[in-house]
């Protein structure tokens, strides 16, 4: 169990969010294996992802470094010291390792080359842009690719949710401008109408009941009744995190912890209204993970742990929490941030004016050229066709006349055929009993 949270710690520093979280099936003949829907749903979000789970399932099947990874803590695996290991592993290993690495190089190459290749760039020094590798040495995987590729991984997945945060404050603007493009189209009767109704939608999105802290003992004891289909008045938390803790590696990830925050979502959006955003509703589940691991995570991997869960129960706040604020009264966005949001699009609409402009052109000028690439071979095909007509009609005639002065001997005598058939057709000899005159 030790080895296997060290281990999924590489791939659990984050959890795609974009998975929907399922409520608990007690009914376990109708439960899918809980390994196979841990693998499933697994998913750092990186663009060398798979390059980081294969090299970590072939590290495990070497026995050295699988009982230093059991031994091994968070520290040791960010800092480096757990790559100083690898020169120690089986030769087989290390050979399938130097066959990954090479492969991720090639991959790696087929993108540049995909991308670069009309700017005529070194591939080479272009992979030095990718972090998780070493580019100095392309054939075989040495200590410091596996020092690279877990500070790699750290430093993109600590940076992976405030990326997430700034694509949904990009698209809440986006909506806004379309709003107000919409709205600036209409005369101002249907304006006026139309703005009535979204403001009806907005505050009809605004009824909801209350939504619990998330973490707080009123959110786990909701889930623990609701949910689990249990006693509110014999919660226990020892009991509800071995329930949460869906694939028994002792701790909750990130995954795990969002699915206790499904009823609380479920109170706010439904996706057959309108005035509800789905959107919306996974970047509220973000910030509710993101105040839980802040409050419970004390030693900042990421994941929760039996004794972290039992502390945070002990805190003021479990039982008397702050009121939980909704995405409709935070807004993400200030009036200055979306006026530079929309000069933005303003540039880029511009920049693609200009460039739809030079694509005019050139089409413009590709069609002149291809008529006069045209015309050319035409006047080509012209001059090349003319003289062997000439030579054509030339030999013609020197054939006809060939034939007229070379005539057969036989050919020669045909007008006298007729005269010598006529004298053929007289009798050779006189007839015998003819009388004799005298």
């Amino acid at each position: 169990m030790r080895m296997k949270w060290i281990s999924g710690w590489l791939l659990l520093l984050s959890i795609s969010v974009e998975v929907w979280s399922v409520p608990i099936d007690r009914n376990a003949a109708q439960q899918v294996p809980k390994e196979e829907v841990q693998e499933e749903n697994m998913d750092t979000g990186l663009y060398y992802d798979r390059y980081l789970r294969e090299v970590i399932e072939v590290l495990e099947t070497d026995p050295h470094f699988r009982e230093k990874l059991q031994t091994a803590n968070t520290e040791d695996i960010k800092n480096g010291r757990l790559s100083k290991e690898l020169d120690l592993v089986s030769h087989h290993v290390r050979t399938r390792l130097d066959e990954l690495k090479r492969q991720e190089v090639s991959r790696l190459r087929m993108l540049l080359k995909a991308k670069l290749d009309s700017l005529q760039m070194d591939h080479a020094s272009l992979l030095k842009q990718f972090e998780h590798l070493d580019p100095h040495n392309q054939n075989t995987f040495e200590a410091k690719d596996l020092e690279l590729l877990i500070s790699t991984a750290t430093k993109d997945l600590e940076n992976y949710d405030a990326e997430r945060h700034e694509e949904f404050k990009r698209y809440e603007m986006l909506k806004e401008h379309e709003r107000r493009e919409y709205l600036k189209s209409l005369d101002q009767e249907k304006r006026e109408k139309e703005e009535k109704r979204m403001q009806e939608l907005k505050e009809k999105h605004r009824q909801h009941p209350k939504v619990n802290a998330p973490g707080s003992v009123d959110q786990l004891r909701e889930v623990w009744e609701e949910t689990d289909g249990l006693d509110p008045q014999e919660f226990n938390p020892k009991t509800f995190f071995k329930l949460h803790d869906t694939n028994e590696d002792g701790v909750l990830d990130e995954q795990e912890l969002e699915a206790l925050f499904t009823k609380e979502l479920e109170k706010v959006y439904d996706p057959k209204n309108e005035e509800d955003d789905m959107m919306e509703m996974e970047e509220e589940r973000l910030r509710m993970r993101e105040h839980v691991m802040k409050n419970v995570d004390a030693n900042k991997d990421r994941l929760v742990s039996l004794e972290e869960f039992l502390k945070s129960t002990e805190k003021k706040e479990f039982s008397n929490p702050k009121e939980w604020e909704t995405l409709e009264n935070k807004p993400v966005y200030t009036e200055e941030e979306l006026q530079r949001f929309e000069a933005e699009l303003r540039d880029k609409e511009e920049e693609l004016k200009r460039r739809a402009e030079t694509l005019l052109q050139e089409q413009e000028l590709l069609r002149e050229r291809g008529k006069a690439l045209e015309a050319q071979r035409r006047e080509y095909q012209q001059v090349t066709i003319l003289p062997w007509r000439i030579v054509v009609t030339f030999f013609g005639l020197c054939f006809n006349s060939l034939i007229f002065f070379y005539i057969s001997p036989t050919e020669a005598k045909a007008p006298a055929e007729p005269e010598a058939e006529a004298q053929n057709n007289l009798p050779a000899e006189p007839p015998q009993n003819l009388p004799l005159h005298t």
